[in-house]
C-alpha cells in the first residue's frame, strides 16, 4: 500500500492556490440533492471500525451475490464467539487503529441498501497527524488528503459514485473548529486556557511524538523537504502562526469565551474570526454575528470544503463542534457552501451541525446561522432511549412540561417554531451514538449483562417513525453491546461505543476475529421492514405527530405516565399527512402483551378498517381492526411484550 500512497501524494496540492475547481467540474454532472431530507434514513459509520473487506458470509454484495470466496473472517456466532477475549486486551485494541477503510464501505453498499439506508454519514476521512492514534479522524494534518489508513482520494470518489448508483447519498464529517495536534507549546508543555492568554509555541510537530522540531511558520521545502507530506500542517496556508488561537486547552466547557478560543483537548484551535467577548452578551447570537470579523483561516476552510464537493460529489456535511465556533463563522461558511453546492446543481446540500448545549440553543443557532439541521441535542437520545426501556414518561399534551420524548416535538411554540415541520426537517434523531456527551460510564443501548436488548425494537421504532430525520449508528442493527465495565477509570470510555463491524481485534460482544454483517439478524430485518414502510407510507416520513390517549376500558382514555419512576405500558402516537394517518405503538412491558384502544383522527377515520402493517409478533401482520366510536374514534390493538406495531387504514 505504501507505493500506492506515495504515488497518490505526488498529485496532492500543497497550497489552496493549486486547486483548479473549474477543471474538476468541467462538463461534469453532479448528483442532485433529495427533494426533502425527511425522506432519508441516515447511517453513521466509523471508517476505521466498519469494514476491512475480509468478511465472509452472512451478507450479499450490491448485485445480491454471496461474498465468501477468498475471504478470511467468519460471521459472529453468539453461542460460540461471545466474549472470546479478556476485557483488557479487547479494550486496549480499541484505543488505536483497527483497519477499516473506504473500500470496505464500498464492499458493503448492498448490505446498507437492503437494510433501507439512503444516506451514509462517514467519519472524517482526512489525513491525520503521523504516528497518532486518531483513528476517529478528527485530528487533521492535511485538509486536502485522505489518510492512508483509509485509502486515497480516488477511493473516496469511487465510493461516492458507487453509492449514488445504489441510490445512497454520502455525507462527509468535517471540522472547522480545529486541526490535529500539529504543534507543540514551549517545551512541549500542556497549557490550560487562562483569561485569553496567548501561549508561546515551540514549533510544528514532525509526528505525534515530536516535541515541536519544525519552526512555527511557513515551511520552505528547499530547507526541509522531509516536511511534505507527513509533517506539520497542510495545505501551506495553515502554516501561518496567525491561523491558531494558541490559548491552551479548554478547562470549563461551558465557560465563555473559553469554549470558543481554547484548544479542544490536544486538538489545536483555528482562529476563524473574532466577535465581542463579554460573557454578558454570550446569549445574543445576532449581535455576535453582526459584529463578527472574519479572519483568513475561515476562507481557507471554505476553499478546502468546496474542493471536496467538487472532487468527490458528496451530498452534505456534518459539521463537528459547532458550539465551539463563533456563530458568525458558521453563518459565513453555511452561505458560502450552500451557494457553491447550488452552482453544481445540489440545491439542497445538507449541513448538519453538532450542537450540544440543549434544544433551545440548537434552535437559535440553526435559525441564525443557516445550517440545515442539528445533531447532538442531548435530551433527545436520553428521552428516546429511556422511554423505550420504560424509565422515562412519554409526555403529556395536557401540560406544558417538557418531561417526555413526545413533549420535545409537541411544544414547538416554546422554541419559537410555527409547526411540527420545523422539527421534521431540522432535527436529526439518533441514539447509541459515539460521543454520549456527559454520560459516564459509556455504554451501548443493548449494554452487556442486562435485559436492555429486548427493548431495542422499541427504540428502533421510535427513531424511525417519529419526527426528525432518523440516523442509525453503525452496529445497532446487530445489537452491539459495548460497555465500559471499568470501575475506577473513565479515560477513553467512548472506545466501547466504537466496536469493529468487521471484528478484527475489537469486535462487539468483547470478541475478536468475527464479523457482524448478518442480514438475517432480527434487528436488521426489523429496520429493513420499517424502512420499507417509510417508503410506502408518506406520513411516517413527513407527517404531523400526535401522542395518542389510550384506554384499557372503553370509558377512560388517558396518556400513560410513569409510576414510581417506571412505565410498563403502551405508548401510542399517530403521524398525519393531509388526509392520511398511520398509528404506531410500543409496549414497554417485557413480559405481557397489552390490549388497548388507541385514539385516531375522528374526522378522517370514521367507519374505516385499520390493518397491521408491522409487528414484532409476526402473526399479527395483516390482521384488521374496525374503528370503534370511542373517544371520537379509536382502534383496539394488542401490542406484544416489549413490542412495536404499525397500523394504517386498508
Amino acid at each position: 500500500m505504501s507505493d500506492l500512497v506515495a504515488s497518490a501524494h505526488d498529485t496532492i496540492e500543497q497550497t489552496l492556490a493549486e486547486i483548479n475547481r473549474a477543471e474538476l467540474t468541467h462538463q461534469r454532472s453532479y448528483y442532485p440533492s433529495p427533494w426533502n431530507w425527511q425522506d432519508e434514513v441516515l447511517y453513521f459509520l466509523f471508517l476505521d471500525r466498519f469494514s476491512d473487506g475480509t468478511e465472509a458470509g452472512g451478507y450479499r454484495n450490491i448485485q445480491g451475490q454471496e461474498t465468501s470466496s477468498g475471504r478470511s473472517t467468519p460471521l459472529f456466532d453468539l453461542t460460540k464467539d461471545n466474549q472470546n477475549v479478556d476485557f483488557t486486551t479487547w479494550f486496549e485494541a480499541g484505543k488505536t487503529w483497527c483497519g477499516g477503510h473506504i473500500n470496505g464501505v464500498n464492499d458493503k453498499l448492498g448490505y446498507l441498501k437492503r437494510m433501507g439506508i439512503t444516506a451514509i454519514w462517514l467519519s472524517p476521512v482526512f489525513k491525520q497527524v503521523s504516528r497518532s492514534h486518531d483513528y476517529h479522524g478528527y485530528g487533521i494534518q492535511n485538509f486536502l488528503d485522505v489518510d492512508p489508513h483509509f485509502g486515497t482520494r480516488d477511493d473516496l470518489k469511487t465510493l461516492v459514485a458507487a453509492a449514488h448508483r445504489a441510490g445512497i447519498r454520502v455525507i462527509l464529517d468535517i471540522i472547522l473548529n480545529h486541526a490535529g495536534n500539529v504543534f507543540a507549546y514551549n517545551n512541549n508543555q500542556v497549557y490550560q486556557y487562562f483569561d485569553g492568554q496567548v501561549f508561546p509555541v515551540q514549533g510544528f510537530r514532525a509526528s505525534s511524538d515530536d516535541a515541536g522540531s519544525i519552526p512555527f511558520g511557513p515551511i520552505d521545502l528547499n530547507d526541509r523537504p522531509q516536511a511534505w507530506p507527513d509533517q506539520a500542517i497542510w495545505p501551506r496556508e495553515f502554516q501561518s502562526a496567525s491561523v491558531w488561537t494558541r490559548q491552551g486547552q479548554i478547562n470549563h466547557w461551558e465557560g465563555y469565551p473559553e469554549y470558543l478560543d481554547g484548544d479542544f483537548l490536544s486538538l489545536k484551535d483555528i482562529n476563524n474570526g473574532s466577535a465581542p467577548k463579554d460573557p454578558a452578551i454570550s446569549w445574543d447570537v445576532m449581535r455576535r454575528i453582526n459584529e463578527f470579523e472574519k479572519h483568513p483561516p475561515l476562507d481557507y476552510l471554505c476553499e478546502v470544503y468546496k474542493f471536496w464537493i467538487a472532487f468527490a460529489d458528496v451530498d452534505g456535511f456534518r459539521i463537528d463542534t459547532v458550539k465551539h465556533m463563533e456563530p458568525g463563522a458558521v453563518r459565513y461558511f453555511s452561505n458560502v457552501i450552500h451557494e457553491y453546492a447550488q452552482s453544481l446543481g445540489k440545491e439542497n446540500f445538507y449541513l448538519i451541525g453538532e450542537i450540544t448545549g440543549g434544544r433551545a440553543h440548537a434552535c437559535n443557532l440553526m435559525d441564525k446561522t443557516g445550517i440545515n439541521a442539528a445533531l447532538g441535542i442531548n435530551d433527545i437520545p436520553d428521552k428516546l432511549e429511556n422511554l423505550a426501556k420504560g424509565w422515562r414518561p412519554p409526555g403529556n399534551p395536557n401540560t406544558a412540561a417538557q418531561e417526555g420524548y413526545f413533549d420535545l416535538f409537541r411544544n414547538s411554540v416554546l422554541d419559537d417554531k410555527h409547526s411540527h415541520q420545523w422539527y421534521g426537517e431540522h432535527i436529526v434523531t439518533m441514539f447509541d451514538d459515539h460521543d454520549q456527551v456527559g454520560v459516564e460510564p459509556k455504554y451501548r443501548f443493548a449494554r452487556r449483562n442486562t435485559n436492555d436488548y429486548q427493548f431495542l425494537p422499541l427504540a428502533i421504532g421510535l427513531n424511525l417513525t417519529t419526527l426528525g430525520i432518523p440516523c442509525l449508528y453503525y452496529g445497532t442493527e446487530q445489537g452491539f453491546n459495548g460497555t465500559d465495565i471499568r470501575t475506577h477509570e473513565r479515560a477513553f470510555s467512548d472506545v466501547v461505543l466504537r466496536e469493529c463491524m468487521f471484528g478484527g481485534p475489537f469486535g462487539s460482544f468483547q470478541s475478536q476475529g468475527r464479523h457482524f454483517f448478518n442480514e438475517q439478524h432480527e434487528i436488521y430485518r426489523l429496520i429493513q421492514n420499517i424502512c420499507r414502510l417509510r417508503t410506502e407510507l408518506l406520513p411516517l416520513r413527513r407527517g404531523r405527530q400526535y401522542q395518542r390517549p389510550i384506554a384499557a376500558h372503553q370509558d377512560h382514555f388517558f396518556y400513560p405516565q410513569a409510576l414510581n419512576g417506571q412505565l410498563r405500558y403502551v405508548v401510542a402516537w399517530s403521524r398525519l399527512f393531509s388526509d392520511q394517518e398511520v398509528v404506531c405503538a410500543i409496549n414497554t412491558d417485557p413480559e405481557h402483551a397489552i390490549t388497548v384502544w388507541i385514539t385516531v383522527d375522528h374526522a378522517l377515520q370514521q367507519n374505516k378498517i385499520f390493518v397491521c402493517r408491522l409487528s414484532t409478533q409476526a402473526d399479527q401482520v395483516g390482521q384488521s381492526v374496525a374503528v370503534d366510536h370511542l373517544n371520537g374514534s379509536a382502534i383496539r390493538v394488542t401490542v406484544p411484550p416489549a413490542g412495536f406495531v404499525i397500523y394504517s387504514p386498508e
